[in-house]
């Protein structure tokens, strides 16, 4: 995903080849790899010819809010606070980033109180 968000668009022969150095795969992988982030909503593609051209379809921090919450959903019964308590308690957020969340939620609830 993140060559696809670096570019505008790429072929299954273009990933392999920017991602060879660090996960070498053949072709065919790639194309069921991409074709499954296809099925779930990460890519598209338009054919060119008989060749198709990948691009992403969302930005990357919705894709990961939306892997975020597949993973409260699964491991945490849905609970963010559990995601976020289990987070603080094995030091995964440090007392800075702590701090900046706290400062966000206090800026969304204020804005919700003015509407």
């Amino acid at each position: 995903m993140d060559f696809l968000w670096k570019g505008a668009s790429a072929t299954a022969e273009q990933v392999r080849e920017a991602l060879a150095a660090s996960h070498p795969m053949k072709e065919s992988t790639v194309r069921t790899i991409l074709k499954r982030l296809e099925e779930k909503g990460y890519v598209t593609h338009r054919v060119q010819g008989r060749t198709y051209i990948y691009h992403g379809l969302d930005a990357p921090q919705n894709v990961a809010a939306k892997a975020v919450r597949q993973i409260i959903e699964r491991l945490c019964g849905g609970s963010v606070e559990a995601l976020l308590v289990g987070m603080v308690n094995n030091e995964v957020v440090d007392e800075r980033e702590l701090q900046r969340l706290a400062q966000r939620i206090a800026r969304r609830k204020s804005r919700e109180e003015e509407e």
